[in-house]
């Protein structure tokens, strides 16, 4: 690790658990907010779309404005909209004549610092002077992966020792870290993403790259993979073992979170002994199996441990579709990176469409649905198979010229 970047890599590291927090501590009190201030569940959900809704929107944006004002600005700017959200849940609420209103403003203003973030870390991350980028951008990602098990277990705790009626002081709490990293980044370096003297690809010219197309494809299955089996992994806890709906989180998605982070640290940490392609492969065929034990197993227990197992399998699909974006697409810049995030972001939310949609049409069998899901790792892949040909086929070219 380069020692004068070293701030700007423990920065980055911090900048996915804030990503963490905003995504993830909302959901822990839906019923609370429907106690407390008398909304109906149905919209209290639908926070969670708009968070996700405002993040595709900002992917999007992001790539016409943060070359603009500059990275250093932008992931600063991230931060303040991440903390200033954190904050109005604890504050807008009894403020506003209608606490949905507040609930809803805080809501919009810290998926704003989300989707800056997941749009701003990787690549500046990646313009670190790191010898081997897969194996760091693989450990970077693990720490979203660390702060979603941080934000429950850390949360759980602190509702179990003061009472969940104390939340808007835990929600305080959480502010600091958004609000910390910010000073950590306003003084880390930050390294070009292009070299001086060249200029990042514009949206036209990566639209007619067909290996740009090839990496969104990789994105898209990355984030479907993910999340169809994340987003039911706490129904399949509460329903096939019957226990409370704490412990069927601790058995569900908190497994699913620990080994997704787990496969990311050890990529971080031995990934330079290993080919990502092959590593790419071997996950995606092992999610897979995953898919097929959670869907086709008569039996609960084995259903939920391939609920785990897809956790694991997953783990470097989304890291490493960067990292071969940025080794395969010379000069990406930060368009590539948007586009990317947005991709990967569809997935998030197309994947449990899809499998809520199936499911649905076919009596509300969730195995099923999941079993549809099974499309997107196939897909990943054969992406990769794909991009390889590419990449032999431009070799070629090269030695023959």
């Amino acid at each position: 690790m380069n020692a004068q970047y070293r701030k700007t890599i423990y920065a980055c590291f911090i900048g996915y658990i804030v990503q963490a927090i905003v995504n993830n501590f909302v959901p822990l009190l839906f019923l609370t907010f429907e106690r407390t201030y008398h909304i109906p569940l149905s919209r209290i959900t639908m926070l969670i779309t708009v968070n996700f809704g405002i993040q595709l929107l900002v992917d999007f944006l992001s790539a016409g404005f943060v070359d603009k004002i500059g990275y250093r600005a932008s992931i600063l700017i991230a931060h303040i909209f991440s903390a200033a959200g954190l904050l109005g849940l604890a504050v807008l609420p009894g403020l506003l004549p209608d606490a949905y209103a507040g609930l809803l403003v805080s809501v919009t203003v810290y998926a704003i610092g989300g989707g800056l973030i997941e749009v701003l870390i990787s690549p500046i991350m990646e313009s670190c002077p790191t010898e081997h980028k897969e194996k760091a951008m693989s450990l970077l990602h693990s720490f979203y992966c660390w702060g979603h098990v941080g934000v429950v277990l850390l949360s759980t705790l602190f509702f179990k020792l003061f009472g969940i009626d104390n939340w808007k002081i835990l929600t305080c709490i959480w502010v600091a870290v958004p609000a910390v990293n910010s000073l950590l980044f306003a003084q880390a370096p930050i390294a070009p993403l292009v070299e001086e003297g060249e200029k990042g690809m514009s949206m036209p010219e990566l639209c007619g790259n067909k290996v740009f197309w090839v990496l969104m494809l990789l994105m898209v299955c990355a984030g479907a993979s993910e999340q169809s089996v994340s987003q039911w992994a706490s129904t399949f806890a509460e329903k096939g073992l019957g226990v409370s709906k704490a412990a069927g989180d601790l058995a569900g998605p908190m497994a699913f979170a620990v080994l997704m982070g787990s496969a990311r640290a050890f990529y971080g940490k031995f990934g330079d002994r290993m080919d990502l392609d092959k590593f790419m492969i071997g996950s995606g065929l092992l999610c897979v199996a995953s898919y097929l034990c959670i869907s086709l197993s008569p039996s609960p227990v084995l259903s939920l441990a391939g609920c785990a197992v897809c956790g694991l399998s997953v783990g470097i699909m989304w890291p490493g579709s960067f990292s071969k974006a940025a080794a395969s697409v010379r000069n990406g810049g930060t368009a590539m990176f948007a586009l990317l995030a947005l991709a990967g972001d569809l997935g998030c939310s197309g994947g449990p469409t899809l499998v809520g949609y199936v499911s649905g049409i076919l009596s509300e069998d969730l195995k099923k649905g999941i079993l549809a899901g099974i499309v997107f790792p196939v897909l990943l892949v054969a992406g990769i198979v794909l991009l390889r040909s590419f990449q032999k086929n431009s070799g070629k070219e090269t030695t023959e010229g």
